[in-house]
């Protein structure tokens, strides 16, 4: 069978509503709880059971396919903290095996993630007394040998904070082996707490910070000059930029700092490289949006210019493609994607679905709850047209009546190439008529046969509301905007798992 993720025994279980629905392999659903949590509270699971599902889960999958996914989420859904979860339990699991050190010397991209693996090791395998981490698993050892020469001084300096698992704590413990004399002597430094003080942001504003003032007005302008030489240095990275840029619009640094930050933010090259979720850039732009300075519609346009250069390599929407595009805003869509986050399930829906948009020329966009409503939007505007949706929160109630979608084209007999609905995939029929999105699918296929239908899983709670292996129906997760990039692969006779088996270690 094609797209074989369905548990086929005793596959029928009901949702989180109490609606019918399916289970999917370990596999799939492991895959769907990883690309999808922050590890944080969402609307039907406290986090800790988040981690428990997922730890359960491991020990049902093959541990290669396991260390692909946890390189593929740190790799290609640019997750940080759930694929370091899953190279610890997997060493747990599967103590001995080689591909728990391969898979944490891919998984770990920045120093910090060397020492953040650790803390969750300690905590993981509840590690206590004076010495939490004595001792360490081999291949987890073998894997951190290999992440330690991966970082130069001021990668480890910019790194080296003053958290529960300290870098020198992790050198002692990891005993890493210098490639040559200058590692050995970077070892050293690292060793006796000498690393020289990075150039960053952090340390320059706080060495300033440590400065006295005569008066207000002459810190003000010391500010003022330290993000202009800050800009200027361009040494500041591409999130560190997003997040501090309402301190540098408050700070009132001239326009040719304001000019470049502009063109670094909506540059192809620095989007790409920065590997931002695209609910960071929505982030930014709500941070800014009422901010009142000359140059924040300036800010604001850079940011819709940064989106669409992260959009633009969405493949196989041209004039002869007709989408529907529908995004739930159902009151268990209302969840905090983490806990120090103000993003929500809702707005990452609305942000992929309008990134679609953005890249579709034949498209109906919308939202559903209690009812569907079709709102048409510009294509471009990326991050103003979730804005405009976001305003309209309750418009069509907060039940999750997906079928109402398909149900619409039938009343209207409309033929569709392609119906994405972003949603948790909790869906029922809230006015209790048993009417589901798979019968009303079932029924729209008879009249369109061609007609193809994508669920984009934003919640990962592990059910879907229709039988995925037939009827043209695909099962995608997660935040990042590299689902599209699954999404073609999709269509060209691949499926969710086999990008991730693809995955070299």
């Amino acid at each position: 069978m094609k797209f074989n993720f369905l548990n086929r025994q005793n596959n029928v279980t009901v949702n989180h509503e109490g609606a019918k629905a399916y289970r999917l392999t370990p596999e799939m659903e492991l895959y769907t709880a990883v690309v999808t949590t922050g590890l944080n509270d969402t609307a039907y699971e406290q986090s800790n059971q988040r981690l428990k599902r997922i730890t359960a889960l491991i020990a049902q999958c093959d541990p290669e396919f396991v260390a692909r996914l946890a390189v593929y989420a740190r790799a290609q859904m640019n997750l940080r903290s759930v694929p370091l979860v899953l190279s610890v339990e997997l060493a747990k699991s599967v103590s001995g095996n080689t591909v728990v050190s391969r898979a944490i010397s891919n998984v770990i991209q920045r120093a910090d993630e060397i020492t953040e693996l650790l803390a969750y090791y300690q905590a993981a395998n509840a590690r206590t007394g004076t010495k939490k981490l004595n001792r360490l698993s081999k291949q987890v050892q073998k894997g951190l040998v290999a992440s330690f020469n991966k970082f130069d001084e001021y990668q480890f300096a910019k790194y080296n904070r003053d958290t529960d698992v300290k870098l020198r704590d992790a050198l002692f413990l990891v005993h890493p082996k210098a490639k040559d004399e200058a590692q050995q002597e970077l070892f050293n430094k690292i060793a006796a707490d000498k690393l020289a003080t990075p150039y960053t942001w952090e340390t320059e504003l706080s060495a300033l910070g440590r400065q006295k003032f005569a008066t207000a007005a002459e810190k003000k302008q010391a500010v003022a000059a330290k993000w202009a030489e800050l800009i200027a240095s361009k040494k500041i990275g591409y999130m560190a930029l997003m997040r501090n840029l309402r301190s540098i619009l408050e700070a009132d640094v001239p326009g040719y700092c304001i000019q470049m930050v502009c063109e670094y933010l909506s540059n192809e090259k620095a989007v790409a490289g920065s590997k931002q979720l695209p609910f960071r850039f929505l982030s930014a732009y709500r941070e800014l949006k009422d901010l009142r300075s000359g140059y924040t519609s300036a800010i604001l346009g850079a940011l819709e210019d940064a989106v669409m250069q992260s959009a633009k390599n969405i493949k196989g929407f041209g004039y002869d493609t007709s989408v529907v595009i529908a995004c739930d805003v159902s009151g268990s869509m209302q969840v905090p994607v983490s806990t120090r986050s103000s993003v929500k399930l809702y707005d990452i829906g609305l942000m992929l679905g309008m990134l679609l948009q953005s890249q579709c020329r034949n498209v109906t966009t919308g939202m559903f709850g209690d009812r569907w409503k079709a709102i048409n939007m510009p294509s471009r505007n990326v991050l103003s047209n979730v804005m405009e949706y976001y305003r309209r929160e309750g418009e069509v109630g907060y039940a999750t009546n997906g079928y109402l979608v398909i149900e619409d084209l039938i009343a209207q007999r409309k033929k569709v190439d392609k119906v994405m609905l972003f949603t948790d995939v909790q869906m029922y029929d809230s006015g209790l008529f048993g009417n589901s999105v798979q019968n009303s699918w079932k029924r729209y296929k008879e009249m369109a046969p061609n007609a193809k239908l994508y669920l984009f899983d934003l919640a990962g709670h592990g059910n879907t509301p229709l039988d995925i292996s037939r009827n043209d129906v695909y099962l995608i997760a997660g935040w990042s905007d590299k689902i599209f990039d699954l999404l073609y692969s999709l269509e060209n006779a691949g499926n969710a798992l086999d990008a991730i088996k693809d995955i070299e270690l």
